[in-house]
């Protein structure tokens, strides 16, 4: 893939000499130090580099963290592309492994993935990562009064901003190492997940591989049909808000039903689609109202939250959550969809926070006045196309010989795993074209899709990570395998631990095969599972 499409790397004639004669990766010490102050005269389109220097190896605290992280020793550069993109690009000064990665971002961005990028470090690449354009409000990360009448930033939100921090690094590491990298590789999660999408859609000659993990890539849409929708399913009137506190009964009463469905009794619904539990079934006696039962317009909100979102004619604006996971740890529905009290949901600050100053930019707006025809038509048409990474056409990025892989935790109680489900069916179509499915068409671009997209479901992983089942995934060595070494991954390993302890672990097989237990051996153990095609 071609390193830079129109981004001069030009160095200051006095610098020339000092980086030409020392092949960086045999210097050491202050030696190294000299090339990395340098950089800060690269000259790079519409960008300033703000400062060059070496951070020596050990604890590092980066701008408005609360902890140190601890790094190699790094050449760290800062800059600002205009009007406002601040990014940072951290350069091993020795054992770089010849790669570059960029991390994503989560929420509403507007900071550094620092923790990211020192993750990238250990691994030996040369990290990048970028705030977006924006500088996150004090509020939250949900907070987008910072979009209010600058659509300019919205654009860099929803896919500039990460574009030209990946071509930027890029110059920047090749002009410290004085080669290119090898390999160019991105990985994020959630809205991450959506920038991921919409590199591979709009930019596919950015990354050779590409980790999307839970991603937000119907961006209007999940903000109108999930966020607003789950947030009015439990604040339309008062009665419908469900406390925290009765999040575990229906949590045991979903596991009681449809547990084992899967064959195996351990928490955890590999397959939330199979669960028919109807929530009535929770429904308080009489007037009754405690904590082990739902009353009748609370079992109209979860039923709401799991049948998903419709505008008038009846078509589906965004899919609903699934059962599974309501009181899962890390961030399970008690965050999420109740939060401690009413208005303090996630959701509900993330519908508010869009709506409010990204779509109708009016801070007086009234969740409850949206209207899924009329309303939804005028968010598509603001800012649909700045954030929606949903067009299943991946042509140029598979004929560039690049690698997508999506995971998503079927626990997710943000962004419904049925979401990214979706969205491979609408990349198998645009494969499969006007062809009418006969079966044998759609196999046929079931195969021409894996040579590039696989997608990898997580029984019980809740948003990224977390979640009653299992609680953590690796993708990127998968990834790195099958862009360097040409083996596509037929399933991703994924652990369950607690107190640094791994407990569980299991293959995640790719869509649409699933991972089955073989009914013998230890269910917490990988080996005792394969992946078995879908009937």
């Amino acid at each position: 893939m071609p390193l830079l499409r129109d981004a001069p790397v030009r160095f200051p004639r006095s610098a020339t000499g000092a980086a030409a004669g020392c092949v960086l990766l045999l210097c050491a010490g202050p030696v190294a130090a000299a090339p990395c102050a340098a950089l800060a005269a690269l000259e790079l389109p519409a960008t300033t580099l703000r400062s060059a220097e070496i951070v020596p190896a050990g604890t590092f605290t980066p701008p408005g963290a609360s902890s140190a992280l601890t790094i190699p020793s790094i050449c760290r550069v800062a800059g600002v592309t205009e009007p406002a993109v601040a990014f940072e690009v951290w350069l091993p000064v020795d054992d770089w492994n010849g790669k570059f990665h960029v991390s994503g971002n989560g929420g509403m961005a507007g900071v550094i993935s620092y923790g990211a990028m020192a993750g990238a470090l250990r691994r030996g690449y040369a990290a990048a990562s970028t705030d977006t354009g924006h500088v996150r409000p004090g509020a939250g990360g949900f907070d987008a009064s910072w979009a209010l009448g600058r659509p300019d930033l919205v654009e860099d939100f929803g896919h500039r901003a990460l574009h030209v921090t990946a071509e930027n690094g890029k110059a920047i590491t090749t002009a410290f190492y004085e080669r290119p990298p090898r390999y160019s590789y991105y990985v994020g999660c959630s809205k991450g997940g959506q920038q991921g999408l919409m590199e591979a859609q709009r930019y596919p000659e950015d990354f050779d591989g590409i980790v999307a993990g839970n991603p937000a890539n119907d961006w209007t849409r999940f903000y109108a049909g999930a966020h607003l929708w789950y947030a009015l399913a439990t604040l339309r009137d008062p009665g419908s808000y469900i406390p925290p506190t009765k999040l575990p009964a229906l949590a045991a009463a979903v596991n009681a039903a449809c547990d084992a469905l899967d064959g195996l009794a351990d928490g955890v619904l590999d397959d939330p689609r199979a669960c028919r539990f109807d929530p009535a079934a929770l429904t308080c006696p009489g007037d009754e109202d405690h904590d082990g039962c739902l009353t009748p317009p609370q079992v109209q909100a979860v039923s709401d939250i799991w049948a998903g979102s419709r505008n008038s004619a009846g078509d589906v604006v965004f899919p609903g959550l699934v059962p599974g996971g309501e009181n899962g740890p890390g961030g399970g529905w008690g965050s999420w969809v109740t939060g401690s009290e009413p208005f303090t949901s996630l959701h509900w600050r993330a519908a508010d926070g869009f709506f409010r100053y990204m779509v109708f930019e009016d801070p007086d707006w009234n969740f409850r006045t949206f209207d899924y025809d009329a309303d939804l038509a005028f968010a598509l048409d603001k800012v649909g196309a700045a954030l929606d990474s949903a067009d299943p056409d991946l042509t140029r990025f598979r004929n560039g010989g690049a690698k997508l892989l999506v995971y998503h935790g079927w626990s997710d109680p943000d962004i419904s795993p049925l979401g990214s489900i979706n969205y491979y069916e609408s990349v198998l179509a645009a494969t499969r074209g006007t062809v009418p499915d006969d079966g044998t068409t759609r196999e046929r671009a079931l195969s021409e899709t894996r040579d590039f997209f696989r997608l990898f479901l997580v029984p019980g992983m809740g948003h990224c990570s977390g979640g009653p089942g299992y609680n953590q995934v690796d993708p990127l060595p998968a990834l790195e395998r099958w862009v360097e070494e040409g083996v596509a991954p037929d399933s991703i390993p994924a652990t369950r631990v607690e107190d640094d302890t791994v407990v569980r672990s299991r293959p995640i097989c790719a869509y649409p095969a699933t991972s089955q237990w073989d009914g013998a051996g230890n269910p917490d153990d990988a080996r005792s599972f394969s992946c078995m095609n879908e009937q």
